[in-house]
């Protein structure tokens, strides 16, 4: 089992003589920091704990200048050491690497008191107690202090024990199934390629898998795994871990990258979030404030909307959706750190509670309500009601990185691999109700609305509908019949013997059973409107012919019964023959024939028909 551990405190304090005490590796690794003396970047070691346990090490720089490099290596920490030189005690770095911490709301850590061979014990016991009283308030309250001297080497071993028990009550890493390694350090190694460090979380990573890089979505092949300078085939989250990479340059790849399965992650250029602003902090976090946003490695420029409020004060707490200049690759959950560009100055933190949201309406109370639902766990139910029109249930799944149990405890409509929450699906089955309603009566006479029409209507994805329709006519909503959809209780009431237009209809074209007049004409002296007509066809008793003429079905009827009779003693008809048959003109024996050919009842050869 492994863990990492970061450090933090003000410029000159000792962080880096400390872990090279603690392990002979100097994490100093730049020409330039040996030359000025100072850290300026993140550095690296490892070490082997009296309990066995091995941990990783991330040693930061305490110059105000280099925040960012700071905050790009404490995220993610197991534990951290907060280092304060005896001799000088509270510095304002101290304060603000302190306030870091507490956003970012690490809860295991020592504080470790360093040059005590610079000082008196009248002095020692001084700083102890100021030491003590800055933690008040913290995430760090209450933490044990340690004194030691990386010099004389006094503490060191008591140090190492103490950060063994603290380490005894951290939980393993837990193994989700889908790593992440926020990248913060890219080089390469002569014969080996491109190298790219950071602390793995969220599940493992094997040699041989194949990733992608984020943000670019660029497919990579692990070569080679290290944790804590060993080489391994599988590392396990929750450790420092440096990956060979085939099929990216170093120029590719930068700090604030994440390296992660492909389709697994989808960057993001909005989130909301949940923010807790410093009681100390310089000024409000007002609404649409630029700040520089700071997670996992990255770090990004960010416009703060705030949903709640006008601004949230200092030592508040509000919601706030951030919308990002540039895309990150990052999950619900995860911390974050706001920072003031100018004057540089850290402002607050928190926790994201979505990181594919929509946009909110300013000063609703659902918008909260519902963060509030999400960051209490209620993760899948509150995502699964940003989809008026449902969604499937691997998208959902992929959009919420929750395991697929989990939808069984979803309060929803399941069907057809689409689900749909209760308030969707109410509004769907309402909208489709309130469709049909305002069709029925538009259109008395017509048995239904087109399938097609009412799928074009309710905006359902293409997939989505037939499973919806499906669920609707089992709910007793809809029935459908020859592709038109209606409500059970719809009716078309047309009986042409109560009289009207459809009776005139039909007497009227009955007159001259196989010399009707040209449907246009019919309409026009019978006073039926196409509805009628419409309704008269769906019902069968009128067929239509052709765009201007019809039969009444018993016309119809005899006519077919001829048209067999002919072709079973002659072999086939022609219009000719058909026409002196009927006594009729040639147009509607014509039309009838050419229907007996669309409807594949007949089959013209030449001018004869035969039956098919």
């Amino acid at each position: 089992m492994s863990f990492v551990v970061g450090t933090a405190g003000h410029i000159d304090h000792g962080k880096s003589t400390l872990i090279e005490a603690l392990t002979g590796i100097d994490p100093d690794r730049l020409a330039e920091e040996k030359r000025r003396g100072m850290t300026i970047d993140l550095g690296f070691a490892y070490l082997e704990l009296p309990g066995g346990r091995q941990v990783g090490i991330v040693d930061v720089p305490g110059h105000a200048r280099f925040i960012r490099n700071l905050l790009a290596g404490v995220q993610g920490l197991d534990a951290v050491l907060l280092v304060v030189a005896a001799d000088e005690g509270v510095m304002p770095q101290t304060v603000e690497h302190l306030e870091i911490v507490h956003l970012l709301d690490i809860r295991r850590g020592l504080v470790v008191l360093t040059k005590i061979d610079l000082v008196d014990p009248e002095w020692l016991e001084l700083v102890t107690a100021e030491v003590s009283e800055q933690l008040a308030g913290t995430s760090l309250a209450g933490a044990e202090i340690v004194p030691v001297s990386a010099l004389t080497g006094g503490g060191l071993e008591a140090l190492k024990a103490k950060l063994d028990s603290l380490l005894d009550a951290a939980e393993p890493r837990p193994d989700l199934g889908r790593p992440r390694l926020p990248i913060d350090r890219v080089f390469t190694i002569g014969g080996f390629g491109t190298v790219v460090t950071g602390t793995l979380v969220d599940g493992s990573l094997k040699v041989g898998e194949e990733l992608e890089t984020l943000p670019g979505g660029r497919r990579v092949r692990i070569r080679g795994l290290q944790q804590h300078n060993r080489k391994v085939e599988v590392a396990t989250p929750g450790s420092r871990v440096a990956v060979n990479l085939a099929g990216v340059e170093k120029e590719d790849l930068a700090r604030g990258h994440l390296l992660a399965r492909p389709g697994a992650f989808a960057p993001t250029r909005r989130v909301d979030a949940e923010v807790s602003v410093l009681a100390g902090a310089v000024r409000p976090l007002r609404h649409g404030s630029t700040l520089m946003l700071h997670t996992g490695t990255a770090e990004v420029s960010a416009r703060a909307i705030v949903l709640d409020a006008d601004e949230v004060p200092p030592g508040g707490r509000g919601w706030i959706q951030l919308y990002l200049a540039e895309p990150v690759a990052a999950a619900a959950g995860d911390h974050f750190v706001l920072r003031l560009p100018s004057p540089s100055a850290t402002l607050a933190g928190g926790r994201f509670a979505d990181v594919n949201p929509r946009r909110h309406p300013r000063h609703d109370a659902e918008v909260p309500a519902s963060l509030e639902r999400r960051m209490a766990g209620d993760v899948l139910q509150e995502e699964l009601r940003k989809y008026a029109r449902g969604i499937t249930e691997g998208a959902l799944l992929k959009a919420t990185l929750a395991p697929s149990a989990d939808l069984t405890r979803l309060a929803a409509r399941r069907a057809g691999g689409w689900v749909f929450s209760p308030e969707a699906w109410t509004a769907i089955r309402g909208r489709t109700v309130g469709l049909l309603e305002e069709y029925h009566r538009a259109h008395p006479l017509r048995g239904g609305m087109p399938r097609e029409e009412l799928k074009s209507r309710l905006g359902l994805a293409p997939a989505a509908f037939g499973v919806v329709a499906g669920e609707l006519a089992r709910d007793g909503v809809l029935v459908e019949r020859s592709g038109e959809v209606a409500l059970p209780s719809h009716q078309v009431r047309l009986d042409p013997a109560e009289g009207g237009p459809a009776r005139q209809l039909v007497e009227l074209l009955g007159r001259s059973p196989y010399s009707p007049p040209s449907l246009p004409e019919a309409l026009r002296e019978s006073g039926a409107g196409p509805e009628v007509l419409r309704a008269l066809v769906k019902s069968g008793e009128v067929v239509r012919l052709s765009d201007d003429m019809a039969f009444t079905r018993e016309a119809y009827r005899s006519a077919l019964a001829l048209v067999q009779e002919i072709v079973a003693a002659e072999g086939g008809v022609t219009v000719a023959r058909l026409r002196d048959a009927l006594s009729a003109s040639r147009r509607p024996v014509l039309a009838l024939l050419e229907h007996l050919d669309a409807e594949r009842i007949t089959r013209r050869e030449g001018d004869v028909r035969t039956l098919r």
